[in-house]
């Protein structure tokens, strides 16, 4: 019988047969993003010294970068590892995790997970955030949730979990600050952010078979699956296009400011 651990671990490890996948189809995040960032930290991210932590195929390193942050990245699968590299091979990436960050104490203005920190034991993460960071520093962690306030969103968030027995709705209430730092060490303020983006059908497929649910199920169930959706945003969407709706959910918390001298 698998535990609940080793499928945490095998969904974790399942991106790295599917980066390609990952960096060509996955929704991105919106420059509000960005702003909200800036606002809570009380600095710009341009010249800030920023870890991108499970920056897997650099789709946050690149905006970050945008926005003038001098970033390392800190990722801990060999596949996403070599799509970073193709995308950003001007970034230095080293591989690592959360858990055990491999970088020396207080280095760091800024440490971001974009759609990573749930991969982490955040008993362990927490504290290794606090080390990592500089005194004032910030630890930001943000995830792309569905938003199921839409119809056909919610219908296929519906599907999802009849087939994979995925409850999406309860996976989105666990973005919260006690989840995020079960003993409480950081204060935690939370920003929701909605954005929308229009692509084919197709690519909305693929970002679908980039997610670990449908990557550790196998190629005939998730592909059945696959097919079931693809007849149903048809028949829904006969002019081929769907439009993608998020809420950013947006978990920042600073450190202590060094004492004054």
């Amino acid at each position: 019988m698998t535990t609940p651990s080793a499928d945490r671990a095998t969904r974790a490890r399942s991106f790295d047969a599917a980066a390609a996948r990952y960096a060509a189809n996955r929704p991105s995040y919106p420059p509000a993003l960005f702003d909200a960032i800036e606002e809570l930290t009380g600095r710009p991210l341009a010249g800030a010294r920023v870890v991108d932590v499970g920056a897997g195929t650099g789709m946050a390193t690149a905006r970050l970068l945008a926005r003038g942050a001098d970033v390392i990245a800190v990722e801990p699968g060999a596949g996403m590892a070599a799509e970073f590299r193709r995308a950003l091979p001007g970034v230095p990436v080293v591989r690592g995790d959360g858990n055990a960050l491999p970088l020396a104490a207080h280095c760091a203005d800024l440490l971001t997970y974009a759609q990573a920190w749930h991969w982490t034991d955040p008993v362990r993460a927490v504290p290794e955030a606090v080390r990592v960071l500089r005194p004032g520093g910030a630890l930001a962690l943000w995830w792309n949730t569905d938003a199921l306030d839409v119809p056909w969103i919610a219908e296929e968030a519906e599907r999802t979990a009849r087939h994979f027995g995925v409850n999406l709705a309860a996976e989105r209430r666990s973005t919260n600050a006690r989840a995020a730092d079960p003993d409480g060490r950081l204060r935690f303020t939370r920003r929701e952010i909605r954005w929308s983006r229009r692509v084919p059908i197709g690519t909305h497929l693929a970002n679908l078979a980039s997610h670990s649910v449908l990557l550790t199920h196998g190629e005939e169930r998730t592909g059945a699956f696959l097919a079931e959706q693809r007849a149903h945003l048809t028949a829904a969407f006969p002019e081929g296009t769907v439009e993608e709706t998020y809420d950013v959910v947006l978990l920042l918390a600073t450190t202590s400011p060094a004492p004054a001298p």
